[in-house]
């Protein structure tokens, strides 16, 4: 049996001016799980002051998508999925920014069975450009997941890799909304990335407020 922990970030940005949050509580609910993916949504809701001094509080509730990407060497079918750390913090009485961590448990290696060197079927030739044609694809799929994120901004997107052991690096991408306050230097020093990180998965050459930009991170 496998066991992770998968974290996630998003930051949600209000209409509104968040004084402070009086209350808030997190829920999720696994939409689907088939093959390699597990897809689901988190579900936050709680309540807030526009105002220091308001009185009256004001309702909110987001949905987050999000897909977790499980190597298919790996059944999911048995696979639980549970909360197991959650904060948040305001930035610039607008956007709040929330921190998941999830548990991914009770995944079963799938076993193969391995034929000797002898009982190992040669392909003919002709079966050759078969089998590179079908590698070529399998290429071209994996890119498109990689840029998922860029095309499917709504989504949290989290992908396990093929050795999911504990000591592996797994690749967390946050979706920045740009703000009004906001420059590229100040958005790398928050997220604690270089420019150049920024610049291979976004065009910075015109940001506008409301733009999605992509930063990338890399959890031990």
């Amino acid at each position: 049996m496998m066991k992770k922990l998968v974290p996630f970030k998003k930051d949600i940005t209000f209409e509104s001016n968040i004084a402070t949050i009086n209350s808030i509580s997190l829920e999720h609910e696994i939409l689907e799980k088939k093959e390699s993916l597990i897809s689901g949504k988190f579900i936050v809701t709680g309540d807030y002051k526009m105002t220091d001094t308001s009185r009256d509080l004001d309702t909110f509730e987001y949905e987050l998508p999000f897909n977790i990407n499980i190597d298919k060497k790996y059944n999911i079918e048995n696979a639980e999925i549970d909360i197991s750390d959650f904060y948040y913090e305001v930035i610039n009485n607008k956007v709040l920014s929330v921190n998941i961590e999830l548990t991914v448990d009770n995944v079963e290696e799938i076993e193969e069975v391995v034929m000797n060197r002898e009982e190992k079927e040669v392909p003919e030739p002709n079966e050759v450009n078969e089998i590179e044609e079908t590698e070529e694809l399998t290429r071209e799929a994996t890119e498109e997941v990689l840029e998922e994120p860029e095309e499917r901004d709504n989504y949290i997107v989290k992908s396990l890799f093929d050795d999911l052991d504990e000591n592996d690096n797994y690749a967390v991408y946050t979706i920045h909304i740009v703000t009004e306050t906001d420059t590229i230097e100040n958005i790398a020093s928050c997220y604690e990335v270089t420019k150049d990180q920024l610049e291979a998965y976004n065009n910075l050459s015109d940001i506008k407020i409301g733009d999605k930009i992509i930063v990338p991170n890399h959890e031990d």
